[in-house]
């Protein structure tokens, strides 16, 4: 990027915000330069929208001042914009029209569909393609050697290929093997992601028994995925897939209709565990009718 040459510090900002009652203390990583400033709003969680409006304030009263005299603009990145509550999209909405002369927002996504309309309209959107299966070796291949590893032939090629075209995925998809073994062999296992594996387990258990116990039981595992960091998308999305593979064809375009729903839902809604919860529920009660409708 341009500011790359810059000065680039990784820093904890501090915020107090007067909610007019109350004063909101407020903490976020943010990544900065001389030029631009990068955070990702959304870590603050429902308190987001606080933080879009104060950076962007900050940001354009400290306008800089190029060599002739003019007033230039700061940059502001915003990453996981798509993560965003409803009202912190709303209130940047209005915040980047207000200051548009002083401020310049680049907003980063992974899927545009979560961004409200009245934002999209006021941005040239640009769409940015996975990497290839070709880019990801060679970034394995980068990394090996500045690290001093011998990779055998084939045996970048197979981690990109199981990375589904992720590249953080298959960063740590190298470094568990290289964790496990090393020297590394041609016909080296790549293994699954731990909280793939875990998922697994859950969806095996939700076909084994369709029980009130056995929902609560695999709440408490679904709950464990989410507070080390597993995005509850993710976790909906990979059950389903998991479950699709143990069912029936015929009611697998049910359970797709139900998981959207509870997908849905979850992205109103402030608690996740409970959106996934009532999909596990109703999945359960579609699977235990469909069982005693056609085995008695």
């Amino acid at each position: 990027m341009l500011w790359i040459l810059n000065l680039v510090k990784v820093e904890n900002r501090n915020w107090k915000i007067d909610a007019g009652s109350r004063t909101i203390d407020l903490e976020l990583t943010t990544l900065a330069s001389t030029n631009h400033v990068e955070l990702s709003p959304s870590d603050v969680g429902f308190q987001d929208r606080y933080i879009v409006q104060e950076i962007i304030k900050e940001m354009a009263k400290n306008r800089p001042i190029d060599t002739k005299g003019k007033k230039g603009f700061n940059v502001l990145v915003l990453n996981e914009v798509d993560k965003l509550s409803r009202e912190a999209q709303h209130s940047l909405r209005r915040t980047m029209e207000k200051y548009s002369a002083s401020c310049r927002l680049i907003l980063c996504c992974n899927s545009s569909s979560k961004v409200t309309e009245a934002i999209r309209s006021r941005c040239l959107n640009i769409r940015i393609n996975a990497p290839s299966a070709e880019q990801i070796v060679k970034v394995l291949e980068f990394i090996g050697k500045k690290e001093g590893l011998q990779l055998p032939s084939g045996f970048a090629a197979r981690i990109a290929e199981k990375s589904n075209r992720n590249l953080r995925r298959a960063i740590l998809s190298f470094e568990t093997c290289r964790v496990q073994q090393y020297p590394f062999t041609s016909n080296q296992a790549i293994p699954p992601m731990d909280w793939e594996e875990y998922i697994s387990e859950i969806a095996t258990d939700i076909m084994k028994e369709q029980s009130p116990k056995r929902l609560f039981q695999v709440r408490g595992k679904v709950y464990e995925l989410l507070i080390n960091c597993i995005p509850p998308e993710i976790v909906l999305k990979r059950l389903l897939h998991e479950l699709l593979k143990k069912l029936d064809a015929e009611l697998k375009h049910e359970i797709c209709h139900w998981a959207a729903y509870y997908e849905h839902r979850m992205r109103l809604g402030q608690k996740a565990i409970f959106h996934i919860e009532a999909f596990v529920a109703k999945f359960m009660s579609i699977y235990k009718a469909f069982l005693i409708a056609t085995f008695g």
